[in-house]
């Protein structure tokens, strides 16, 4: 792929899966005791924030228990060799790609073990709960919550991710379902500029029309492979 300069790869929640963090749709997932407009929403944090936050404390303790595996490792190494430019853009709040090694990582969605004050709007690096009320590290004020994108609200960053998605010569999206926007209409916006498009994933995303090319399988097994393709090994 010599001819490949710019990659944009976008990350969903099938990477993390299989190191054993439950994605949202699953019949037995993380979210089955609670509503989405419970613990994903501005609105459910006005109605019970004891909820919310005691929600997320245990997502981010969860955190402690996984480690990265061969499809976060492989692209912190596509990061650390490939001669061009390289973006991961996740919807995923974890850690793991960091902690695979990656460095160029927008978390499109916020992170887990970020904390935002609702008083002076500072982020802070955040492992501690949060049902406490433990004042922010700025202001002081005891109004910390999830550094998290909840339904409603605008993800983070969308002007970089538009502008790199823009100059990419190869966009792949790896182990997302392709209904949650803007997300799922990365893969347009990248064709129509021209990008060739990839899809990984464990089935066929509902957007897999839009790309060029989608192979079905393990992000830890389907993610190395192709890593050494683009590579050359």
């Amino acid at each position: 792929m010599t001819d490949i300069r710019n990659i944009v790869v976008l990350t969903g929640a099938g990477i993390s899966a299989e190191s054993g963090i439950d994605t949202f749709r699953d019949a037995g997932g993380l979210w089955e005791q609670h509503r989405v407009e419970d613990v994903a929403t501005p609105e459910g944090f006005a109605k019970d924030p004891d909820l919310v936050l005691g929600f997320y404390d245990m997502r981010r303790e969860a955190l402690t228990k996984v480690e990265p595996n061969d499809a976060h490792q492989a692209l912190a190494r596509l990061e650390r060799e490939f001669s061009g430019e390289l973006l991961i853009v996740t919807q995923n709040v974890d850690d793991l790609h960091e902690r695979g090694g990656a460095d160029n990582v927008l978390h499109m969605h916020g992170e887990l073990k970020s904390a935002l004050c609702t008083s002076c709007g500072t982020r802070s690096a955040w492992d501690a709960p949060m049902l406490n009320r433990p004042a922010c590290p700025v202001c002081q004020a005891p109004t910390l919550r999830p550094d998290v994108v909840w339904f409603g609200e605008m993800p983070y960053q969308m002007e970089r991710i538009y502008a790199a998605l823009r100059s990419a010569d190869l966009f792949v999206s790896i182990g997302t379902s392709g209904a949650v926007y803007p997300a799922a209409g990365f893969v347009r916006d990248a064709r129509e500029m021209g990008a060739a498009t990839l899809e990984l994933n464990l089935e066929r995303s509902e957007g897999s029309y839009w790309f060029h090319e989608s192979r079905q399988g393990k992000a830890s097994e389907l993610v190395p492979e192709w890593v050494d393709e683009v590579l050359g090994d």
